[in-house]
């Protein structure tokens, strides 16, 4: 500490400034800089996880926690001189919240979103036409990973869109997984009028309860259902596939229909096509053709 006092006073002689506010800039270098190392190596002790998702959530976590303990001690470190900056601030008051009355409103929306959940990281959402899942929220807005428009089962484009906090109150926000990650995904099969409607239909439930992704999905929704009941007042009386019959025209169109993470959905609708392509062409299926 001696050492450090002299260097300081060294410091004041040479630029001619106050030793006191030597101390205070110096000891705000210091702390920035070994805030920035403790940083450095949070990050890479958590990226030792090798788990994408965990390294992402603890990173975030850590990541708020350190800011918080940062600005702890730049509050210790500046307390002297916080009077008289509140008491600019004071006389500055209105035009600083004309000037940043967005940047507050931001902020406090984004506090709001963590209180009430309206989405997290991970969710499926939908703004104004725009679907995508949430891939980062920070302290004034938040990001989507954008998904074509291909009802609930669009995959990713690629594309980063940012977005303000305050669109909670000015835009209607669709949350495709809030609650239970599962949606029902529908697709139509068409045979023709003179098939075995039985023996089809005892075909394609084959088929898509053997698919695991849909075998197991239906407890999973019970369990999803029973946690949000408390809040939301949601019921289903089907959770198994289902497949309904439609006569159209010339021939019968099938719908089946059940529940998939929509993320997934895609590539189980695709996996669903090949086995019924398959089956048609060992004529177990007999499809529509016009």
């Amino acid at each position: 500490m001696h050492f450090y006092y002299n260097f300081c006073e060294y410091l004041s002689n040479i630029l001619k400034i106050d030793l006191e506010h030597i101390f205070l800039i110096l000891n705000t270098i210091i702390l920035i800089v070994i805030m920035s190392i403790i940083k450095k190596i949070v990050k890479y002790l958590v990226y030792l996880i090798k788990d994408e998702r965990k390294e992402f959530i603890y990173n975030q976590r850590f990541k708020i926690v350190l800011n918080i303990v940062e600005f702890i001690f730049l509050f210790f470190i500046w307390d002297n001189y916080l009077k008289s900056i509140i008491t600019l601030i004071s006389f500055l008051s209105a035009a600083i919240a004309v000037a940043l009355r967005d940047i507050i409103l931001n902020w406090f929306c984004g506090i709001y979103n963590r209180i009430k959940k309206v989405f997290k990281i991970e969710d499926r959402i939908e703004i104004d036409g725009l679907k995508g899942d949430v891939v980062l929220m920070s302290s004034l807005g938040f990001e989507l990973l954008e998904v074509n428009d291909n009802e609930n089962n669009g995959q990713s484009t690629g594309v980063l869109v940012h977005y303000p906090y305050t669109v909670i109150f000015t835009k209607p926000i669709k949350n495709i997984t809030k609650g239970f990650k599962y949606v029902w995904n529908e697709m139509q099969i068409r045979i023709p009028l003179n098939a075995n409607l039985i023996v089809t239909k005892k075909e394609l439930y084959k088929i898509i309860n053997n698919i695991d992704e849909i075998k197991n999905t239906p407890n999973k929704m019970k369990n999803a259902i029973k946690n949000i009941n408390a809040e939301y007042h949601i019921y289903y009386n089907q959770f198994n596939p289902i497949i309904y019959t439609k006569v159209v025209e010339s021939h019968i169109e099938l719908t089946i229909r059940y529940l998939i993470n929509p993320k997934k959905a895609r590539y189980i609708e695709s996996t669903i096509w090949n086995k019924i392509l398959i089956a048609h062409q060992n004529n177990t299926i007999k499809l529509y053709e016009d």
